[in-house]
């Protein structure tokens, strides 16, 4: 993989670790001052909810960071291009049933990913 495709992978990557954190531990203190539009009071009863989805959001993350620790070039390519793929299908539902700019947090970044891989840049 080339250090442009490498670069991105480790930044989406990064992204979901963010989430991940927020998601499963910060859900009822910084997530009420990142999500604004989520009302104030739903917070305390979808922890549960919230900590499930952080861990899917590590689960992206941790094969992220698995697709640059393979050393064969072909299968660590296919393992970020699979991950990437993910990562775009979360963004483009959440952009349909939660939020526009989930399409731009997380579907744009692995969509360029996912280019600057096949275009091998």
């Amino acid at each position: 993989m080339e250090i442009t495709s490498k670069i991105i992978v480790v930044g989406i990557a990064i992204l979901h670790i963010y989430i991940l954190w927020l998601e499963m531990f910060a859900w009822t203190t910084t997530g009420k001052k990142v999500f604004k539009t989520f009302p104030k009071d739903l917070f305390e009863p979808t922890k549960a909810m919230a900590a499930n989805q952080g861990l899917y959001n590590g689960f992206l993350a941790a094969g992220l960071i698995w697709s640059l620790l393979i050393s064969d070039d072909i299968w660590s390519k296919n393992i970020a291009l699979f991950f990437l793929g993910c990562v775009l299908v979360a963004g483009l539902y959440g952009a349909y049933s939660a939020s526009k700019r989930i399409l731009l947090i997380q579907g744009l970044p692995a969509l360029l990913g996912i280019f600057a891989i096949l275009l091998k840049i």
